[in-house]
């Protein structure tokens, strides 16, 4: 036997045990994640609160009042466009 051939021989079968057990490792690690509660960042709590703030103001926004030219404003203004 060639040198070659024992060395395929050994890390072919060493890196399939290697990947394997890597796959076993990340699915556990997979498995544990899964099952903790999501953490909440400070930041992200601190974006929805402000978000929530903004939306209170914006439900109590009233627009202020049109103020709609009088008839006798509308009258001159259409006469000083006919020549």
């Amino acid at each position: 036997m060639s040198t070659y051939t024992i060395f395929m021989l050994i890390t072919v079968p060493a890196l399939a045990i290697g990947w394997l057990a890597y796959w076993l490792w990340m699915r556990k690690i997979a498995e544990e994640e899964k099952n903790q509660p999501k953490q909440v960042s400070k930041r992200l709590t601190q974006s929805k609160s402000e978000v929530s703030d903004w939306a209170q103001k914006m439900a109590q926004f009233k627009p202020p009042k049109r103020k709609f030219p009088s008839e006798d404003e509308k009258s001159e203004e259409s006469g000083q466009d006919n020549p």
